[in-house]
């Protein structure tokens, strides 16, 4: 069975000392990485495991937005965006190309969380 989250993003205000603090923690390296317009730490994992990363953001989205969870909706990623519209969510970002990492979709759910939609294929 694949898992249901499959993806956390750890808003971080100094990347640097996220990845220092994570990496002493874990005591596993968390890898500095930059992808197009994108920095982060990418969180220890193996190839099947549920991981994350370390997201560079605004001090305010930290206390006001927190982490981003990922769900897996593998294969049916318009789908579950338009159910999702039909509980008069608001979609914060449309389906978007994350390079070789698939596909996401933000919304807020029914409660006002934000959460993601994540599948591999268009």
């Amino acid at each position: 069975m694949d898992n249901t989250i499959v993806w956390v993003d750890i808003p971080v205000i100094n990347l640097e000392r996220a990845i220092e603090f994570y990496s002493a923690m874990l005591a596993q390296e968390v890898k500095k990485e930059e992808f197009e317009q994108f920095r982060f730490g990418l969180l220890p994992h193996s190839h099947t495991n549920v991981s994350g990363c370390l997201i560079e953001s605004p001090a305010e989205h930290i206390a006001d937005v927190g982490p981003l969870l990922y769900f897996n909706v593998e294969g049916r990623l318009d789908e579950a965006v338009s159910k999702a519209q039909s509980f008069n969510v608001e979609i914060i970002e449309a389906k978007f190309q994350m390079g070789e990492h698939g596909f996401r979709a933000v919304l807020r759910d029914t409660e006002g969380n934000r959460i993601a939609l994540h599948s591999s294929v268009g």
